[in-house]
């Protein structure tokens, strides 16, 4: 794979994730493992959450002075399944911190720990070569730190970063859009 398109896709997909957000990432891949993984804990939660709900609410429909031992049996069942979700909720919360963990580090690794690896392996070729005299002794900072007669690797990708992603977006909409209209015409 060339390397000008390696660099705009390691680019474009940590771009991506900074635009979708990494907070929304991590929730629609939690959802998505506790769908896959049919969560035993998960079930358990929502099943209690449905018997402490139907529980307080013939709680409710009973009265304290009337029928004093049915209040007080299903108070004790209320209670015990508060504590019982309480304590589940807090397992749930262990786990979503333990899956909060693993998938940052892989969205580290995917965007930043990919653009180190390949930014090391390549840090000696030029992205593309400049002419000879167009930029003078700007030409040695653009191939700073390491590439011989070119633009480095590192300054290729600040530039792509710093193309406006919104811009791009645009264009291929509008790329899109005028393809469409041309085969209607």
């Amino acid at each position: 794979m060339s390397l000008l398109i390696t660099i705009f896709l390691l680019v474009f997909i940590t771009q991506l994730v900074s635009w979708i957000g990494q907070t929304v990432l991590l929730e629609l891949a939690y959802a998505l493992y506790l769908r896959l993984t049919r969560s035993a804990a998960f079930a358990r939660q929502q099943a209690l959450k449905s018997e402490i709900l139907a529980t307080k609410s013939e709680l409710l429909k009973t009265s304290a002075q009337d029928q004093f031992a049915k209040w007080a049996k299903l108070r004790r069942s209320v209670d015990k399944g508060l504590a019982d979700l309480e304590k589940l909720n807090s397992q749930i919360a262990s786990s979503k911190s333990s899956f909060s963990l693993k998938f940052n580090s892989a969205i580290w690794i995917l965007t930043t720990g990919v653009q180190f690896v390949v930014g090391w392996w390549y840090r000696r070729q030029p992205v593309f070569y400049l002419p000879e005299g167009w930029f003078g002794p700007l030409a040695w900072w653009l191939a700073f730190p390491f590439a011989p007669a070119g633009e480095s690797f590192w300054l290729f990708v600040v530039l792509c970063g710093w193309v406006g992603w919104n811009d791009f977006f645009f264009f291929t909409f509008v790329c899109r859009a005028a393809s469409v209209v041309y085969c209607l015409l």
